[in-house]
């Protein structure tokens, strides 16, 4: 299960620098609005010292980390006035390479600096963010609003299936009109029957990636501790760059979004240093990782995803699968022979074999258990499946 995380933002957001730093694509980065409906697509590998470590005492021919998927595309929010009265939102090119994506990142720029114009001249991220909701809204309306058509015709024939499913559009549209993203309408099970069809833009999970300053790094991710811990912050209060930051941040609250605070420009600069010399300078600010790491935990956070883990001499491997997940469906991560032929799971927990320094170590201790096809799968389990070959 490959994740896949379409980042989006206004021009000169900083999402193409940010895309960039994620990724070490070298995509190239304009000072100016662009027009442009191409896409930056690529796949990194998901850092995970779990991996490293067993590594270290595997000495497998190959270590094989998870991966994620980001498509950085043009800048939006500037739909033309004729678009936005015709209701007509994102085109179909620019749809299509987001369309797919399992969650959205939204970068929100707060930080001033004149030799890169903000588009609407002046720094709010709050009118920004409702300026991209206004646009992402008209692309899902226009969807919407195609597909009322074609069941209205369907719900001719007294079929009560397509009487649903118009009931459930309509309502899709009444909100939309209201500039209220899809994801505040209430969703049946079997209603998400009809919406996984329609790849709606503002049903996908999304966090907001507040692209700082990077001397308000540090306050930034103060407040963001803060509000996500329930304290009561006054927007109202703090200097500039902290208010547009801490009403991103009390907004994601109450939608129930996450947000990572990022300087896009300082981890750029980052990524050109040893990663001693890295890991130096973010202590110095106090920061314990990159905000590209933290991007891509957030992201796993959003789709309820973990890691569990193989290990042996031939490889030693991440995988990735849904919390929740039972035994045999973690084993058809690894081959879909092994799920049909499940029979059970030696499962360690990562922190039990490092502590017993083997897997012999760890069954002598008692750390190391056979495991049914009703067992739900930890993140940092080590498993082996044993299988029947002949099913």
């Amino acid at each position: 299960m490959a994740l896949t995380i379409g980042i989006i933002g206004l021009p000169q957001s900083g999402k193409t620098t940010l895309f960039n730093t994620l990724t070490k694509a070298g995509a190239p980065v304009s000072g100016y609005a662009t027009s442009t409906v191409q896409a930056n697509l690529a796949v990194v590998q998901v850092p995970d010292t779990r991996v490293d470590s067993l590594s270290e005492i595997f000495q497998p021919r190959k270590k094989t980390y998870t991966t994620v998927e980001f498509v950085d595309v043009a800048g939006m929010g500037q739909a033309t006035q004729a678009a936005k009265e015709k209701k007509e939102g994102l085109s179909a090119e620019f749809l299509g390479h987001i369309r797919n994506a399992d969650a959205l990142a939204i970068v929100l720029r707060t930080f001033a600096n004149d030799n890169v114009p903000h588009v609407y001249n002046t720094i709010d991220p709050i009118r920004d963010l409702d300026s991209l909701n206004a646009e992402l809204v008209m692309t899902d309306l226009s969807t919407i609003e195609r597909r009322i058509e074609r069941t209205k015709k369907a719900a001719k024939s007294g079929d009560k299936k397509y009487q649903q499913e118009l009931d459930l559009l309509l309502r899709l549209q009444e909100a939309l009109n209201e500039l209220k993203l899809a994801r505040e309408v209430e969703i049946s099970a079997q209603d998400k029957v009809v919406t996984d069809e329609l790849f709606l833009l503002t049903l996908k999970p999304r966090m907001y990636v507040l692209n700082t300053s990077e001397d308000m790094l540090g306050s930034a991710n103060e407040i963001l501790a803060k509000i996500e811990q329930g304290e009561v912050v006054d927007p109202e209060a703090v200097q500039k760059e902290l208010k547009g930051i801490a009403q991103v941040a009390l907004r994601a609250k109450e939608e129930g979004a996450q947000v990572v605070a990022v300087s896009a420009k300082l981890e750029a600069e980052l990524s050109e240093l040893s990663e001693e010399e890295s890991n130096e300078y973010l202590e110095a600010l106090g920061l314990p990782q990159l905000g590209a790491d933290r991007v891509i935990q957030v992201g796993y956070r959003l789709l309820n995803l973990i890691t569990f883990l193989t290990a042996g001499e031939d490889e030693v491997r991440a995988w990735t699968v849904t919390r929740g997940a039972k035994a045999p469906e973690a084993a058809g991560k690894i081959h879909t022979d092994i799920e049909k032929g499940f029979i059970r799971a030696e499962v360690t927990h990562f922190n039990d074999f490092m502590e017993c320094g083997s897997f012999a170590a760890a069954t002598k201790k008692g750390v190391q258990r056979l495991e049914g096809r009703e067992y739900e799968i930890q993140d940092g389990d080590i498993a082996h499946f044993r299988f029947n070959k002949g099913k």
